[in-house]
C-alpha cells in the first residue's frame, strides 16, 4: 500500500498544546525536515519528549530556540545553552530523566505496560513525588509510562510501505519512539523500491508509521 501524504495532510497532525517524541541523538538521526515543518506549521505550546535537545540550531534544538515548547522530558540538556537559559527563567519546564529510565518509559508505553520498577534515581531529585514500592527487601521507584500524540522520527531508507532501515547510530531513539505514539511521522534519507533489495532488512514495520522525504509524505498507520 503507497501511503502518501501531502503537506497539508501532515500539518493536520500538528496541534496546540500536542505532546510530540522526536528522535536522534545529539542531533544524529534527528528529522530536521519534519522539523522544519513543524516549526513552519507555528505550533506552540508543545511537551517534548526527546533524549536530549541538541544544539540550538539543530534537530530538536531547533524547537527550543523558537520557544515552541512549554515542557520538555530529556534527559540531558548541557549541549545546548538555550534550554539551560528558559529553564533557569522558568520559560521553559524541564523533567530531567536518566537515559535508561527515558528509554525504558517510552518502551513501556508501546508495549502497554503500566510502568516499571527500578533502583536508579533513589534519593535524589528523580524520586521526588515518585511512589516506591519493595519487593523482596529492595526498595525501587515506579516509572510510569511516556505517550505521545505524535513521534517524528527518521529512518536512513524507507520503502513506500514505511518499512524502515537505520544505518548505524542514526537508530537511537527512533524505533523505539515509533511504538509510543498515537501517530508516526518518519523522514527518509532514502526512498526505496517496495520489496527491493536495497532495503534488505527493517527495523521498523511500516503499519505502524507515517514516512516522510523532502516534498513527499507516505501514510503508513492506515
Amino acid at each position: 500500500m503507497n501511503k502518501q501524504i501531502d503537506k497539508e495532510q501532515l500539518f493536520s497532525c500538528f496541534k496546540d498544546g500536542m505532546t510530540v517524541m522526536i528522535g536522534g541523538f545529539m542531533g544524529n538521526g534527528a528529522p530536521e525536515g519534519l522539523i522544519d515543518l513543524l516549526l513552519e506549521s507555528k505550533v506552540r505550546e508543545i511537551t517534548l519528549i526527546s533524549t536530549d535537545t541538541a544544539f540550538e540550531q539543530i534537530g530538536s534544538g531547533r524547537l527550543i530556540s523558537a520557544k515552541r515548547v512549554s515542557r520538555l522530558i530529556a534527559s540531558h540538556i548541557g549541549l545546548n545553552p538555550e534550554t539551560g537559559r528558559q529553564m533557569n527563567s522558568e520559560e521553559l519546564h524541564v523533567e530531567l530523566v536518566p537515559q535508561g529510565t527515558l528509554a525504558e518509559r517510552i518502551r513501556c508505553a508501546g508495549a502497554g505496560l503500566g510502568g516499571f520498577l527500578t533502583p536508579t534515581g533513589l534519593g535524589t531529585l528523580v524520586a521526588e513525588s515518585k511512589q516506591t514500592l519493595r519487593v523482596e527487601g529492595k526498595e525501587y521507584l515506579l516509572e510510569t509510562p511516556l505517550f505521545a500524540d505524535l513521534a517524528l522520527i527518521k529512518g536512513s531508507q524507507v520503502d513506500p510501505c514505511g518499512n524502515v532501515f537505520y544505518r548505524g547510530t542514526t537508530q537511537n531513539f527512533n524505533p523505539l519512539m515509533a511504538t509510543a505514539a498515537n501517530k508516526v511521522i518518519v523522514e527518509a534519507g532514502e526512498l526505496v523500491e517496495t520489496g527491493g533489495s536495497r532495503l534488505k532488512r527493517f527495523t521498523l514495520r511500516g503499519s505502524m508509521s507515517t514516512t516522510s522525504i523532502r516534498e513527499r509524505s507516505y501514510d503508513c498507520s492506515r
